[in-house]
C-alpha cells in the first residue's frame, strides 16, 4: 500500500493537469452558484413579503416557508454541482484509490449494504432511511475490506403529524475481514458516560445500559478512558482485545480525531468513524490546489484503507478456527 507522502506526490504531480482544469470549472461554478443563489433568495423574499401582507399567514406557515426555502436551496445546490462532482470523483478520487492499491474498486454512487449497519451491532436503533456514496471494495495485503460514506436516519412524527429525521450515524463505515472466527460479539464504543459524569456515575450508567450486552472492564487505564466495552463473553473479549490491539485502537483514534465505534462479530471487524459531512465531495468555495484541501482527500482515503496496516490485520495474529 502506498504511503501518505507518495499519495500526496501523486495528487500534485500526476493529477495536476486534471486539477488545473477542475479549478477553472470550480471558479465558473462558484460564480454561477452565487448568482443563482442571490436570485433565488430575492425571489423567496418577494414571495414572503407578498404573503405576510395577507391575513392567512401564521407562525407555523412562516416556519414551513423557511424549511421550504432551505430545502429548495439544498436541492438546487446539489443539482448545480452534480456534473462537477461526477467529474471530480472520476478524475481525482478514483485514480487516488487505484494508486493506493490496484486491487481496490470504486463506485461513486454506491454505499455499503444496509444490512451491515445492523450486523455490526454498533447501534441499537434500526434506521428508517439510509443513504451514502463513495463505495470502495477490494483487498489490502490479502485482507478483504470495504467502506463508504454512510448516513443512517430515524423518522419521527410530532403530535401534528409533521415528520422530522434524526441522524443515528453519519460518517465513514468500514468493514474488514478479521483473522479469527468469533462465537460471540465484542462492541467498543466512545466512553461518553465517564467523561461526562465522572468515574463513579459513569460506571453505573455503563453497567445499566440495557440495550447492550454485559459491561467488560479492561485493564488498560488509557483504553478505559476513551472507550467502553460490551460483549457476550468476558474471556473472548479479553482474548480479542490484547494490550497490543488496545494500543493500536488508541493510536487509530488519535489519528482520526473523531468518535470511533468498533465491533468484532461474525469474524468481521466493523469500524464507524463519525463525521458530519460527505468526505469525498469536491470543494466549490475553496481551491483544489490548496495543500490543506488536497490533504483532506488524501488523508481520509489513506486513513480508511490504512486500517489494515494500522491494526496489522495482514499478520496472522490468531489462527482461524
Amino acid at each position: 500500500m502506498k504511503g501518505l507522502s507518495e499519495l500526496t506526490d501523486f495528487y500534485y504531480k500526476t493529477l495536476f493537469p486534471t486539477l488545473q482544469k477542475l479549478e477553472e470549472d470550480r471558479k465558473k461554478l462558484q460564480k454561477r452558484i452565487i448568482t443563482i443563489g442571490v436570485i433565488y433568495t430575492l425571489f423567496a423574499l418577494v414571495i414572503l413579503i407578498s404573503l405576510t401582507s395577507s391575513n392567512y399567514v401564521n407562525f407555523d406557515f412562516i416556519i414551513f416557508l423557511a424549511f421550504a426555502y432551505f430545502g429548495g436551496g439544498s436541492f438546487l445546490y446539489k443539482y448545480l454541482i452534480k456534473d462537477y462532482t461526477k467529474e471530480f470523483k472520476a478524475n481525482v478520487i478514483d485514480p487516488l484509490i487505484k494508486e493506493i492499491d490496484s486491487e481496490l474498486h470504486y463506485v461513486a454512487q454506491m454505499h455499503v449494504a444496509e444490512q451491515h449497519f445492523s450486523r455490526s451491532k454498533l447501534f441499537t436503533t434500526k434506521p428508517d432511511r439510509v443513504s451514502g456514496n463513495d463505495y470502495v471494495r477490494g483487498k489490502i495485503d490479502g485482507i478483504n475490506i470495504e467502506f463508504s460514506d454512510f448516513h443512517a436516519e430515524k423518522r419521527h412524527r410530532d403530535s401534528k403529524g409533521r415528520t422530522s429525521w434524526n441522524t443515528l450515524f453519519q460518517g465513514l463505515f468500514i468493514i474488514s475481514e478479521f483473522n479469527k472466527n468469533f462465537k460471540g460479539t465484542t462492541v467498543i464504543l466512545p466512553d461518553s458516560a465517564e467523561s461526562t459524569f465522572g468515574s463513579f456515575i459513569g460506571s453505573w450508567l455503563q453497567s445499566n445500559n440495557f440495550g447492550r450486552d454485559e459491561l467488560i472492564k479492561m485493564d488498560s487505564v488509557a483504553f478505559e478512558k476513551e472507550f467502553v466495552v460490551y460483549g457476550t463473553d468476558q474471556i473472548e473479549a479479553r482474548y480479542i482485545l490484547t494490550p497490543l490491539l488496545m494500543q493500536k485502537l488508541l493510536n487509530y483514534k488519535k489519528r482520526t480525531k473523531k468518535k470511533l465505534f468498533i465491533s468484532f462479530t461474525s469474524k468481521k471487524l466493523y469500524i464507524a468513524i463519525a463525521y458530519n459531512k460527505d468526505l469525498f465531495e469536491p470543494s466549490v468555495f475553496h481551491s483544489l490546489l490548496k495543500y490543506k484541501i488536497a490533504m483532506e482527500y488524501v488523508e481520509t482515503l489513506h486513513l480508511a484503507i490504512g486500517i489494515v496496516e494500522e491494526l496489522k490485520l495482514n499478520q496472522k495474529l490468531w489462527s482461524k478456527q
